[in-house]
């Protein structure tokens, strides 16, 4: 089963916008209630050969001001170079819709939550041309919902909560929680149960979390989406946009791809992997630069890692 925290902890916000209000209100970013949202997009590119994407980008209509977008990133780790792109998100989105930009971060441990905070200038001799304020979300300021009253009031923000502290000892109590609601939620809702069922499963993966999940849900026997046939298509379908996209950067600056070397890139599910190397791509000087100093990758056999 291929499986991506990193695309759970944006795609939440792109499918539940119902948790941006409380996500906000974490942040100390006034956002009414009732606010519309639309996705917009997620190309960035400008004129080849720039080919970038950010994770969702969302155009937020409040009833009490003007429409602003929400770029969304989700981070796993710190990736040098990365707050260049977010720079180049905001700037470029906002030359291009003529809106107001705010970008969040999204982040699962407290290093990558510190760092991606910048502030990150873009200037020379004393002279700030720019500077980028990514709001982020982490285990830091994502409360721990375990209350099961108040995660069925916010079933989106719990689910949110829990990929946030999956790492910590404490993300039992908040699943355990979860699990409780959404067993009271299938008689009344089945479909809305059924989606953060699968989210979780899909989004927690193999972890000791996602194990735990397992474990929870066990004796429930009539979620729709078991099989979690449509996500995995989903997640595969992303992968192989990224493998092709970092074929065709290479490609595009010249630089030879050994038949192991695609073979390598194309048959890797990771897709936190795959968005690392698609970072490389752009200044790789030989294919291998790509996983210069990599850990295992998952998916790959020990000869190809």
């Amino acid at each position: 089963m291929v499986t991506s925290a990193h695309e759970g902890m944006h795609r939440i916000f792109q499918e539940r916008p119902e948790i941006l209000a409380p996500v906000f209100r974490v942040l100390d970013v006034p956002l009414p209630a009732k606010a519309t949202v639309d996705a917009v997009t997620t190309d960035v590119t400008e004129t080849r050969p720039l080919e970038r994407r950010v994770d969702t980008v969302l155009r937020v209509g409040p009833s009490d001001g003007e429409d602003f977008l929400l770029a969304i990133e989700a981070q796993s780790r710190k990736v040098p170079g990365k707050e260049a792109s977010w720079a180049y998100y905001v700037a470029y989105l906002r030359a291009k819709y003529g809106l107001p930009v705010l970008l969040i971060v999204v982040c699962q441990d407290t290093a990558t939550a510190k760092w991606a905070a910048g502030p990150f200038d873009c200037g020379a001799r004393g002279w700030t041309a720019q500077r980028t304020y990514p709001l982020v979300a982490g285990p830091d300021n994502l409360p721990m919902i375990t209350d099961v009253r108040t995660v069925a009031k916010n079933l989106a923000l719990a689910a949110l909560s829990a990929l946030a502290h999956a790492r910590s000892a404490e993300c039992g109590a908040i699943l355990e929680a979860i699990g409780s609601a959404l067993q009271e939620l299938q008689e009344t809702d089945p479909e809305t149960a059924g989606y953060f069922f699968e989210f979780l499963e899909i989004n927690l993966g193999n972890t000791p979390a996602g194990e735990e999940w397992k474990g929870i849900m066990s004796f429930v026997s009539y979620f729709p989406g078991r099989g979690t046939v449509r996500e995995t298509a989903y997640l595969e379908g992303k992968a192989e946009e990224r493998a092709s996209m970092i074929l065709s950067v290479l490609e595009r600056r010249g630089i030879p791809v050994p038949g192991d070397t695609r073979e390598r890139i194309t048959s890797c599910a990771d897709l936190d992997t795959l968005a690392l190397w698609v970072d490389r791509s752009w200044t790789a000087t030989a294919a291998e630069d790509l996983f210069a100093e990599d850990p295992e990758v998952p998916g790959t056999s020990p000869e190809q890692a």
